[in-house]
């Protein structure tokens, strides 16, 4: 493919990120994915150059675009070298109209969010929260010396012994120690939230947001063996991922549960009060997952975020109800949005006396209350950051029961 052809394939891909980005249909990766898939004309090297261009028009473009012309028009306004490859040639695009190239710089965060962000979330965490991240690993106790070896030039957390880090695009999947169920692919900030329920501790144990089982199985690795662990969601196909993940690492003392939405409480009525561990890892905006997901600013609108805090809510409340007295409820998002973090943490504590934040003298992250950064004993949560933490955006916090 020429260079031009490939700025064309790329605004080809863009209209479908943008289309299925409105519609709330299949993530950019896996638009991508079957946009490729079904050109196998094309090569490696154009593959991964029109996946480029794409990720980079995602990356700088805060608002969601047009479609895919407008957003490698800004691409382009930015970078001159690329004006050139709208030539009108075969296969490349059409030249570029002034008025293409006079369009105001784009911002990276949606104007309607800028109120929203706390005041810590400054120039260098934005371009962090837009930078690639890194592939981070979740390492089995006492597997270390085996993973060092098998890669050298893996990073391990001064604060997260069972935390590894590799450079973004490092194959593991192929590795003996993948295949032994030595290592899994987590980011240290969820592997951070994780060690906030001290899993060792206790004997009963809920994933109430479990999802595809990430945390859930950190979680069991770090529990004994009698230990009695339950994930539920409301997602038939992502609970269904767990069982295979938890085959792979050899972990056996794992229940699931499907829930029905709205009636969760009703079929977790058997846990009532009983659970010494509810770890609730709920729905949000993604705001702290960028880096990941960058298209996830295109999807994301008011409406929508209103609809997430009242989810969160929701499951906050069903939370407490399972917890024993003396048990704990550990809250965390992926966003960098005190909506979702602070302030939603505030109202519940309103709603539910019974429960008063207990955090740890934690080595991660900036303690954050209702007047932004603040002294541990003061504070409602944790904020982890791309910035200041190396980790994934997240609000956390724990709370214990009277």
């Amino acid at each position: 493919m020429t260079p031009s052809a490939r700025v064309q394939a790329a605004i080809e891909l863009l209209d479908a990120v943008i289309v299925a980005a409105r519609d709330g249909g299949a993530s950019a990766d896996v638009v991508t994915a079957r946009f490729l898939k079904e050109r196998r004309y094309m090569g490696s090297k154009d593959r991964r150059a029109v996946r480029d261009l794409v990720y980079d028009a995602i990356r700088l473009i805060g608002e969601r675009p047009d479609n895919g012309r407008a957003a490698m028009a800004m691409l382009a306004a930015h970078n001159p070298e690329m004006q050139v490859l709208f030539d009108g040639s075969k296969y490349g695009p059409e030249p570029l109209e002034p008025a293409e190239l006079a369009i105001d710089k784009p911002g990276p965060i949606p104007q309607w969010l800028m109120p929203l962000l706390p005041d810590y979330i400054d120039v260098d965490e934005i371009a962090a929260l837009l930078s690639r991240a890194p592939l981070d690993l979740g390492i089995k106790p006492g597997a270390q010396a085996d993973v060092q070896q098998a890669f050298p030039d893996i990073t391990v957390s001064e604060h997260l012994p069972q935390a590894g880090r590799l450079p973004a695009g490092t194959q593991v999947k192929n590795s003996a120690v993948w295949r032994e169920g030595l290592i899994d692919i987590q980011d240290w900030g969820s592997q951070a939230i994780c060690a906030l329920c001290d899993a060792a501790q206790h004997k009963a144990i809920i994933d109430l947001c479990a999802g595809a089982g990430g945390k859930t199985l950190a979680l069991a690795q770090q529990a004994d063996d009698d230990a009695v662990i339950l994930a539920t969601d409301t997602s038939r196909a992502r609970l269904a991922e767990l069982a295979p993940r938890a085959e792979r690492l050899g972990i056996p003392n794992i229940a699931t549960r499907l829930l029905n939405p709205a009636q969760e409480s009703a079929m977790l009525s058997d846990w009532k009060r009983r659970a010494d561990c509810v770890l609730v890892d709920a729905p949000c905006s993604g705001t702290g997952v960028w880096r990941r997901n960058p298209e996830a600013r295109w999807r994301l609108d008011a409406k929508r975020l209103d609809r997430l805090c009242e989810t969160q809510s929701r499951l906050l409340d069903i939370a407490a109800d399972m917890v024993r007295p003396g048990g704990i409820l550990v809250y965390a998002v992926c966003s960098i949005l005190p909506r979702e973090g602070v302030m939603q943490l505030a109202a519940f504590l309103d709603r539910k006396p019974e429960l008063s934040v207990q955090l740890p003298d934690y080595p991660l992250g900036r303690c954050v209350g209702s007047k932004g950064v603040q002294h541990r004993e003061s504070a409602l949560g944790i904020a982890l950051t791309p910035a200041h933490d190396e980790t994934d955006g997240f609000f956390l916090t724990r709370l214990v029961k009277s």
